[in-house]
């Protein structure tokens, strides 16, 4: 008697979900782009579980690409969880992270990536979007700041980096990371050929990434480092006018890669 089980039925194996095209070949790829997605270490099983479920989330968007908004709104159950723990009260999560970021646990960068994360979760639960809002592209980089706020969370008091230590960290490897998620980033559609106040989209884009990448080449001259302010100034005066979420969130992310840039380029105060 043959006790072995049938064979699966072809028809029920998954497949590539079409919307996931353009990221990837194969499912194989998909561990590249989780791989800097490193479970921090000292967290409770609670928490390790939700993380490396979201990012289990996120390999698995090649199949079913609402995974990927489910993975960053997954994550902030162990976002949620660390931060009580770590500030000893029980409030509404943006609170929670405020609270964090006025105590300098996490930076004011980070914060407002878990804000945006946040509202997301808050629109899903209104109904204002759909769990297919994210390209799994931008699930990674939204995840990938609730990781590494919860090991700054996780930090014990006596080893938790000052300011100066957290910016020779992003000078160190920060600008690098930024520049790799900026090439995976796409630029916002429908915003192409727009400007906001005499600020053209499309070159200030461009003109941030030439001067990153000569930052990582070697460094910027004088010239470099002045276009480089000049475009710091455009970019605080834009992103707070763009009203698309997305093409909000690209430009700030594309002012952070520009002022950790510039960061080597402050004067030392005295």
């Amino acid at each position: 008697m043959n006790t072995l089980p049938p064979p699966p039925d072809p028809l029920l194996l998954p497949v590539r979900d079409p919307r996931a095209c353009d990221l990837v070949l194969d499912y194989a790829e998909m561990h590249a782009v989780v791989a800097d997605l490193v479970l921090p270490g000292g967290a409770s099983m609670y928490v390790m579980s939700a993380l490396e479920t979201s990012r289990e989330l996120i390999r698995h968007s090649y199949y079913r690409y609402e995974f990927a908004t489910v993975a960053v709104t997954h994550s902030l159950f162990a976002l949620e969880h660390v931060l009580a723990e770590r500030l000893a009260t029980n409030e509404p999560l943006h609170v929670l992270i405020e609270r964090a970021a006025d105590a300098g646990l996490i930076t004011a960068e980070l914060a407002i990536e878990l804000h945006r994360s946040r509202l997301l979760r808050d629109k899903l639960t209104q109904g204002a979007e759909s769990s297919a809002a994210l390209r799994p592209i931008r699930a990674v980089a939204m995840l990938r700041a609730v990781f590494d706020a919860v090991s700054l969370l996780l930090r014990p008091p006596s080893a938790e980096a000052t300011g100066a230590d957290v910016g020779g960290a992003q000078l160190e490897g920060g600008l690098a990371r930024l520049w790799e998620d900026h090439l995976r980033a796409l630029f916002p559609d429908g915003f192409r050929g727009v400007d906001f106040d005499g600020v053209d989209l499309v070159l200030l884009d461009a003109d941030v990434a030439g001067l990153v990448q000569r930052e990582l080449k070697g460094g910027l001259d004088g010239s470099g480092i002045a276009c480089l302010w000049g475009c710091i100034t455009d970019l605080d005066m834009i992103v707070p006018l763009i009203n698309e979420e997305y093409c909000a969130s690209y430009f700030a992310n594309l002012r952070t890669m520009a002022q950790v840039a510039a960061a080597p380029y402050v004067p030392t105060a005295t």
